[in-house]
Formats: C-alpha cells, sequence, structure tokens
C-alpha cells in the first residue's frame, strides 16, 4: 500500500490562497477515481477538486473556513501500490477513525418530523439526522433541491442513496414518510412548547463573501437611494404580445430593463462606471456589462451578462436563463461572475414597496426592482386601474450627483412606459 497526496490547486489568475468550504469525504471513507473530494472558493468562484486516485482517505488537511495556501497538502488516500509520498502523517490533519464495531452498524433510528426545516437537538439525535456528516453538503440535483424547500426539508437530515450519498426523490419520499408516521400521533401542544435549541453556524464560504463584500459596499461607500414609480401598463401588453409568439425564448421584464440601461447611460455615462478608491479614478465604460443578482441555494450570486448594448430583446432573455441556472447549480464560472459595470437586483413578486438595494462595489449604482401592483390611478380625470411597478435605485454619492442620479431613473421611467422608445436609436 502506499500514500498519495493530494495538494491544494493553482486555479490560476494569480491565486496563491483559497478557502476550504466543503468536505465530500471524511477519513475512513473509500474514494474512486474522479470523486469529488472538496470546495474551494476564490474571491470569484467555487471549484471542485476530484479525486485523481481510487483508494481509502487518511487524512485531511484542514477545517472548514481555513484559509489553504495553493500547493499546500489538502487530503491523503491510501491506495494500492506506489503513492506519491511517504507515510508520515499529514501536519494537522484529521486522521482515519479506526473501523467501528459490529454492533455499530445497527439500523438508523426512524426520522423525526422536527427535523423538517428545524436544526437538530443537542443530545441524543435519531440516526437520520447524522447521515450527514458535520461540515458535509449534502448532494442533490437542483429539482431535488427545489422539491426539499418546497416540503420544507433540511437536506442535512436526509440520507442519501444515490451514488456517493446523493440524495434522490425517492428519498425524500422515504423521509416524508417516515416523517409522518412517527409525529404525527400524539401532537398536541407541540407548537406550544418550549424550545431550548441553539445552532451555532460559521460564516464561512460564499456567506463569508457576501458578507465582506457587503460590509465593503457600506463602509466605503456614501449611498443615497432615489425611489420613482412606473405605470407598467404598455411595457406589459408589449410583452404578452410578443411572448405570443412562439419559437423564440419568453420575456419576462428584465430583458426591456436592460435595454432601457443601455440607452440611459448614454446619456448619464458617470453611471456605467467603476470606482477605484485606492487610486482615486473612476473609470466610465463605452460596454454595458450588467451584474444581475441571483438568489441561490448557497446565498446571493452576481453572475455578468456581458455587452448588453449588443443584445436584442430574446437574446438578453435567453443569456439571463443560462446565467441564473448557471449560477444556483454551481456552474457559473469565474469570468461569468465578476466585470459587472453596473447591477439589476429584483425580489421579484415579494419586491416590496421600495427598498436601499447595496450597491456591487466597485461599481457606482445598482437599479432595483420592486413588485408590480395594479392600482388605482388618476388619468384624464378619471380614477383607472393600471399596472405600476417602483425603482429603487442606490448610487455612489462620491462620484454621482443626487440630480443625475434622480434624471438617470427618470430617464429609465420614460423609456419604460413608452416602449416603441427602446428600439429607437
Amino acid at each position: 500500500m502506499g500514500i498519495y497526496v493530494i495538494k491544494t490547486p493553482d486555479i490560476g489568475e494569480g491565486i496563491a490562497e483559497v478557502e476550504l468550504v466543503a468536505w465530500h469525504v471524511q477519513p475512513g471513507d473509500t474514494v474512486v477515481e474522479d470523486q469529488a473530494l472538496a470546495d474551494l472558493m476564490t474571491e470569484k468562484a467555487t471549484v471542485e477538486v476530484p479525486s485523481p486516485v481510487a483508494g481509502r482517505v487518511i487524512a485531511l488537511g484542514g477545517e472548514l473556513g481555513q484559509i489553504l495556501a495553493v500547493g499546500a497538502e489538502l487530503i491523503r488516500i491510501e491506495v494500492e501500490g506506489e503513492g506519491n509520498a511517504a507515510a508520515a502523517p499529514l501536519g494537522a490533519a484529521r486522521a482515519a477513525p479506526r473501523a467501528p464495531a459490529p454492533a455499530a452498524a445497527a439500523a438508523p433510528a426512524p426520522a423525526s418530523a422536527a427535523m423538517l426545516k428545524t436544526p437538530s437537538p443537542q443530545g441524543a439525535a435519531p440516526a437520520a439526522a447524522r447521515a450527514k456528516r458535520p461540515g458535509e453538503r449534502p448532494t442533490a440535483s437542483p429539482a431535488v433541491r427545489q422539491r426539499a424547500w418546497d416540503l420544507g426539508i433540511e437536506l442535512q437530515y436526509v440520507p442519501g442513496s444515490g451514488e456517493a450519498g446523493r440524495i434522490l426523490h425517492e428519498d425524500l419520499d422515504a423521509f416524508v414518510a417516515r416523517a409522518g408516521s412517527t409525529s404525527v400521533a400524539g401532537s398536541s401542544g407541540v407548537a406550544y412548547a418550549e424550545r431550548h435549541d441553539e445552532q451555532a453556524l460559521p460564516v464561512i464560504g460564499l456567506r463569508r463573501k457576501i458578507a465582506q463584500k457587503m460590509q465593503l459596499a457600506k463602509r466605503n461607500i456614501p449611498h443615497f437611494t432615489y425611489v420613482e414609480e412606473i405605470d407598467m401598463n404598455e411595457l406589459e401588453a408589449l410583452r404578452a404580445r410578443l411572448n405570443a409568439k412562439a419559437g423564440r425564448p419568453r420575456l419576462t421584464l428584465l430583458p426591456f430593463l436592460m435595454r432601457a440601461i443601455v440607452l440611459a447611460v448614454r446619456e448619464f455615462p458617470q453611471i456605467n462606471a467603476r470606482f477605484d478608491d485606492a487610486a482615486g479614478v473612476v473609470t466610465r465604460y463605452g460596454a454595458v456589462h450588467i451584474g444581475i443578482a441571483t438568489q441561490t441555494d448557497n446565498g446571493l450570486m452576481v453572475p455578468v451578462l456581458r455587452h448588453a448594448e449588443a443584445r436584442d430583446l430574446w437574446s438578453g432573455a435567453a443569456e439571463i436563463a443560462r446565467l441564473a441556472e448557471a449560477a444556483r447549480t454551481g456552474k457559473a464560472t469565474r469570468e461569468e461572475l465578476g466585470g459587472s459595470t453596473i447591477t439589476i437586483t429584483s425580489l421579484g413578486a415579494i419586491g416590496g414597496i421600495a427598498s436601499t438595494p447595496v450597491i456591487n462595489h466597485p461599481e457606482v449604482a445598482i437599479v432595483g426592482v420592486n413588485r408590480m401592483v395594479e392600482r388605482p390611478m388618476m388619468r384624464g380625470g378619471a380614477v383607472v386601474p393600471r399596472l405600476m411597478m417602483n425603482l429603487s435605485s442606490s448610487f455612489d454619492h462620491r462620484v454621482v450627483d443626487g440630480l443625475h442620479g434622480a434624471q438617470f431613473v427618470q430617464s429609465l421611467r420614460a423609456y419604460l412606459e413608452c416602449p416603441a422608445t427602446l428600439f429607437v436609436e
């Protein structure tokens, strides 16, 4: 038998260190070639590290949230034949546990309904709640994740029967069946019982990056937010007519808003810009690279639609859909997650009346989309129903004067309320 050491890979772009955000294996596990071992996060993306060999994991080279230098030892695997390293133990690694006694292989106890969207209580827990080791990210397809969310199930507590513990739809069905059979009877009064459980969650990985970026933006950028309402009747009627034509991607509001931004920044080039705080330099861009704030299972990501100025409505719609899917499935590349010059953020149907979006540093503006609702409005002396929507936009007051920020939003309003002007050069 030999020892094979896998080192933290060089991901490129001059990156010297990465953050360890997930272990997919633990000491004692048997792995096959190309099986995912760990997730490493850079400033722009998460990279999955596969195993180049088959064997048994004997030691891990770090704890979740730890910063690792490129080239540092990541994991040791015991392999058949010769390895690539001496058998000396890895510095601060966790070693493989001894094999459990046969009695430890007892069947897991049924899952409890208390595991649905709640942290597991301290002390003894059902065996299903221990199906995933601490820090181990559940593996499941986007469809399974969405269904689990709809059912209110924490995937952390669902044993997976697929390859390498992957959670399947059948596993969700079995989990729901076990939970229902063990908790429906005799549950009166449970909703009013006192709870004393606590859950300490380390802020690591993408959540740490989000926290750092938000803190940087709010600390460095003096924000001001301007809110304006927009009559969406004409645009929605046009969108419905265009969507009635088969054979083209379905149009949402976003492609129209992107086109309006492309036209408006021609009048206000200081809006489509990035501010280098350290150098004291504002760079204005002719290209319009629009960041699309996208909520994922792991947190907020901002994939970038490049050269919006060169796209028609349908090309923009198709690219938005592609980027959103890549972000939600963790397949967005580093290039797709950086380089934006202005950002759009939208909460869709739950967008509220108004918001104060945080600028995506080092940009100088962000356009926030709020909920569209039908409201009574005065038109020609009469009260009529109109589809109304607010835009809540924030600007960097060091670069954008209040007057110019307001004029930019009024320009967006003019384009969206008369959508024919979106196609007039």
